[in-house]
């Protein structure tokens, strides 16, 4: 199981730092079959069965499809980047502060989750 969720991890940085679009849509589908077989794994074979065929056979081939339609170049894709990108880290760095604070602060996810390993390890 840990070696599903390592795969599902390499593939998903690949569909973010791939080059090509195309190439991106294809890795993005690996991560759908991966996290299908993670599901086979733990007994839920008909999450992985509509995984297989909502995302990989539908969503993701209209995505290429897509993808293969608009003809993106990536000389006009760097060019937007480094214009938006201002923007882009300062509402990426508003959600990342707010989601530790609720994590830490608000809900005490950490000191749940501490008190469970505890009672697991007592027993």
């Amino acid at each position: 199981m840990l070696f599903f969720l390592l795969l599902i991890n390499w593939t998903t940085s690949f569909v973010l730092i791939s080059k090509n679009a195309i190439e991106s849509v294809l890795f993005l589908m690996l991560v759908f079959v991966f996290s299908s077989f993670l599901f086979l794994l733990l007994g839920a074979e008909f999450l992985a069965i509509l995984i297989i065929i909502i995302y990989v056979g539908a969503i993701s081939i209209l995505f290429l499809f897509i993808v293969m339609m608009l003809n993106l170049r990536v000389v006009e894709l760097h060019t937007n980047f480094f214009n938006y990108f201002p923007i882009s880290s300062i509402f990426f760095s508003f959600v990342f502060i707010n989601l530790i604070y609720f994590l830490f602060f608000d809900y005490g996810i950490v000191l749940v989750s501490f008190e469970y390993i505890n009672i697991f390890l007592e027993n």
